[in-house]
């Protein structure tokens, strides 16, 4: 008995050969040789890691520099019994630990929605007897029962199937259910082409089949799955940006509060005031707020996107989306309904598109009504009882019931109710066909299949001049000529038949048949979906489709929708046979890849990735989740999908449809542009108080701020003023721009260049104010209420300056954001109530001030203005001359 891969694999094997591999036979295995067998191999179950602690993930919180650097102050500030200072250092801790901690223990469920895809049970033949048996206790050599209504229990090489149908959608994406046979397969087949094999998980649609288990648990095609969805997922574009900007700030602030504190003691400043000053700086240097501003900007988003019908799992997808590169979309049931539907209309007198055709009735054409009833009367299908209606069975059959009803020539009731005797359709066979009763009392013999084979069939077809002798090459040119087009085409024909030629439900042989037309059918695009791909052109956005149908097929998809022009689908069977590389060019020159399997569009999706793109991938089956979980994003189908896509995905779309892929762009760059503002506010400010305190410290003059009066800043005015630039609506535009620049961070080489311009004037009014007041015998207290009034000021008029990064203050609504206009006078508010009450100026170590200093303050303050207005005002002209 072997449980390792074979050679050639268990699909390309003889069945006797696969038995005999197994040491197994058609009577099972017995008791004993199974529980030696599950003592080897293990359980029938799909392994799981277990979840991260939960004091490890709350550990996890303090690894940013900034948070440790504040970790730092608090425990300083506690050595010089400064108590408010520390409570309100910890309270940042806190509040920051807090957030990122239940992000962190959101977490993912794909384990948990894959295993409930194994049976419980199962029916196993052991010993010579069939007995129902636990799932899980199946090894390698099990002899398998399956019928219709099951899940298939573990993987299993088929043995005898009667007209057993497997739907394996969610492994090949594929509408069409598979049929299977215990005939092996060439060597090469893909999983979609494997008919000698049934997957656990997958479904049996229809018949019955015998399979003996070849792999269980992890080793399953499933396993394989499981395996790849529990790998990391990897950081999110924001998240990396954020990082490394946390990096930067922490040995900038690092450095300079080291060489501040090494300086005022070398200049003979007091120890105390020193550390305080270290304090101070290093306070005033970390953006703590800047958690907040994300999470408050990425909920935002969310609720932004859940009324478009998005719903987000993970906060930082929200501005991944908005900066994705490339979209790689499953086919079927994303681009598509997941619905064969009848297109196209054949018959030897000309064509009839019902895609075009508003009115769907074929103007009383009795050679369109006689080809579509027989479609209908050779057929499986039965009418759905539930409300939804419809038809229920084999995709071709519902597609060819429903047009007949959709025609008038049927009724639902009358779908496959009129045969006297029928023969199943059955790949070796390559039709259906039922005797009926026609019009006029007599019986017909009507027969569906493939169109070669009913063309050899017959010898006559139908025109509207009556029948005539048959020109196949004529036949098959339209058959050939609508597969290429990616249409799934079905033959009908008929004969007339004696009363004696059938008997006790024998049929006679579709021979001397007249040949009536040719259905085509397709998973038609969902709609709006053309416009939805050329909108993300427009965005910069490059739309790939990945699906494991047939490349024929997908092509003929892709064509429909825009998303690529002529050039051949790249398939998992030309990829087994190339490097990254040589991969990597080929997804340069093609849209499409076709017949490929999980682990083809993971590599997919890791090309793309390490060639700089910012991938979302979107999809709907089990055989999508380990790229939806390796992606920048992944994007689930809600309605539709299976439990594992949804639970590995980080963006769920309630109605299933790629159109709502493209709002969610949009917000996603709103998002993002909003995040981008608030970070520009928080670190020019930020600069302006490091840059001023810094100088104070080498002109060895009184300390500017205290560390509580830093917070009081941080965390009360820009506080309030930074989380209300999270709600920033649209500034217009945001699907007409190109995806920001792999290489670009949080913020943009302007808005950098006007941080450091604004920063240096905003550190010297506030320096220049503070020199001035102490020079003109104000006392120190008095002297730091003026600078940190300043400071107020400033942001005051920075939060203005930061809602744009081209457009003039002076051309923005103030009330398009009223949150922002109501934080920013209630910053001013809240630091008028402090320095005019006893309990502010107590605890904040501040003086009363008069109106004419408070408006002297307001006035500098204002300065900021124009500084910011000249620089937009240079870039703009810039831009143009570029």
């Amino acid at each position: 008995m072997s449980t390792e891969a074979v050679t050639p694999p268990w699909h390309a094997r003889p069945v006797a050969e696969v038995l005999s591999e197994l040491s197994s036979s058609l009577d099972g295995l017995t008791d004993d040789d199974a529980r030696q067998r599950r003592a080897v191999v293990g359980p029938n179950a799909l392994e799981s890691t277990p979840p991260t602690p939960a004091w490890l993930v709350l550990a996890r919180q303090f690894r940013s520099p900034l948070i440790l650097i504040l970790v730092g102050a608090a425990a300083v500030t506690t050595v010089l019994e400064k108590w408010f200072d520390t409570g309100a250092i910890v309270l940042v801790l806190i509040l920051n630990a807090s957030i990122g901690f239940w992000q962190e223990r959101k977490a993912a469920a794909e384990i948990r929605a894959l295993t409930r895809l194994t049976n419980p049970v199962c029916r196993v033949r052991r010993d010579g007897r069939v007995s129902t048996m636990d799932a899980t206790d199946l090894v390698p050599g099990d002899v398998v029962m399956l019928e219709s209504g099951e899940r298939v229990p573990a993987d299993l090489r088929v043995l005898d199937a009667a007209l057993v149908q497997i739907d394996e959608s969610m492994l090949t994406g594929e509408v069409l259910a598979a049929t299977k046979t215990a005939a092996p397969v060439p060597e090469a087949s893909g999983i979609g082409d494997r008919h000698s094999m049934a997957y656990m998980g997958t479904f049996v649609v229809s018949g019955r089949a015998i399979g003996v288990v070849v792999a269980t648990g992890p080793a399953t095609e499933l396993g394989l799955i499981n395996d790849l969805v529990q790998a990391a997922p990897p950081a999110t574009p924001l998240q990396r940006l954020f990082h490394r900007l946390e990096a930067r700030i922490g040995i900038v602030v690092g450095a300079v509060c080291t060489v501040v504190f090494v300086a005022g003691l070398v200049l003979g400043g007091d120890l105390g005031d020193v550390f305080l000053s270290a304090v101070a700086l290093a306070v005033a240097s970390i953006p703590e707020a800047l958690p907040v501003v994300l999470t408050i900007a990425l909920s935002i988003g969310v609720a932004r996107m859940a009324r478009a019908r998005a719903v987000i799992r993970t906060l930082p997808a929200v501005e991944t989306l908005g900066s994705t590169t490339v979209i790689g979309s499953d086919k079927t049931g994303t681009l598509t309904q997941n619905l064969l539907t009848v297109e196209e209309l054949w018959t030897p007198t000309g064509r009839t598109s019902l895609e075009s055709d508003g009115s769907l009735v074929p103007d009383g054409d009795p050679l369109l009504a006689e080809m579509v009833l027989a479609g209908a009367l050779t057929n499986e299908a039965t009418p759905n009882v539930d409300a939804r209606g419809g038809f229920v069975g084999d995709a071709v059959d519902v597609a060819m019931a429903s047009v007949a009803v959709r025609l008038g020539v049927i009724s639902p009731e009358e779908v496959g109710s009129r045969g006297h005797a029928h023969t199943a359709y059955e790949p070796s066979l390559g039709y259906s066909q039922t005797v009926v009763t026609g019009p006029d009392g007599e019986y017909l013999l009507v027969v569906k299949g493939a169109p070669d084979a009913l063309i050899e069939r017959s010898t006559r077809w139908r025109t509207s001049r009556g029948d005539e002798g048959i020109d196949r090459d004529a036949a098959h040119a339209a058959n050939h000529e609508m597969a290429h087009r990616g249409l799934r085409v079905i033959a009908t024909a008929t004969r007339a038949i004696r009363a004696d030629e059938w008997a006790d439900g024998v049929v006679p042989p579709p021979d001397d048949l007249t040949f009536l037309g040719l259905e085509g059918m397709a998973d038609p695009p969902r709609p709006g979906v053309a416009e939805a791909v050329a909108q993300c052109h427009d965005a910069g956005i490059s739309v790939m489709m990945i699906t494991g149908d047939h490349p024929v097929t997908a092509e003929a998809i892709a064509q429909r929708l825009g998303i690529t022009s002529h050039t051949p689908a790249i398939t998992g069977a030309e990829m087994a046979e190339i490097d990254d590389e040589v991969l990597a060019a080929r997804l340069r020159e093609t849209n499409v890849a076709a017949r490929v399997s999980p682990q083809d569009k993971l590599r997919i999706v890791n090309v793309l990735q390490s060639r700089g793109d910012v991938v979302a991938v979107t999809g709907d089956g089990v055989n999508d989740a380990p790229a939806l979980r390796a992606a920048s994003i992944g994007v689930a189908m809600g309605a539709s999908g299976t439990d594992v896509a949804r639970e590995a995905a980080d963006l769920v779309l309630t109605d299933d449809n790629f159109v709502t892929i493209v709002t969610a762009v949009r917000e996603g760059r709103v998002t993002f542009a909003a995040i981008r503002k608030a970070t520009y506010f928080l670190l020019s400010t930020a600069a302006a108080v490091i840059t001023a305190v810094s100088i104070n410290v080498f002109a060895d003059a009184p300390l500017l701020f205290l560390p509580i009066q830093v917070l009081w800043i941080n965390l009360v005015t820009n506080g309030l003023q930074d989380v209300a630039l999270a709600f920033e609506p649209a500034e217009g535009g945001e699907l007409q721009r190109s995806p920001r620049p792999r290489s670009e961070g949080l913020l943009s080489p302007t808005l950098w260049r006007r941080l450091v311009i604004t920063g240096l004037w905003m550190a010297a009014v506030i320096i220049l104010t503070f020199s001035w007041a102490i020079d003109n015998g104000y006392s120190d207290e008095h002297a730091r209420t003026l600078a940190l009034t300043v400071v107020v000021a400033v942001n005051f008029f920075q939060s203005g300056n930061a809602r744009a990064e081209h457009r003039s203050l002076f051309r923005l609504n103030p009330l398009s954001n009223p949150f922002l206009l109501a934080s920013a006078v209630g910053s001013l508010a809240l630091h008028y109530l402090a320095t005019a009450t006893e309990v502010g100026n107590t605890v904040l170590s501040l003086a009363p001030l008069s109106l004419e200093e408070w408006l002297a303050c307001l006035l500098i303050g204002s300065t900021v203005v124009a500084v910011s207005e000249l620089d937009k005002l240079a870039t703009a002209r810039g831009r143009r001359q570029r």
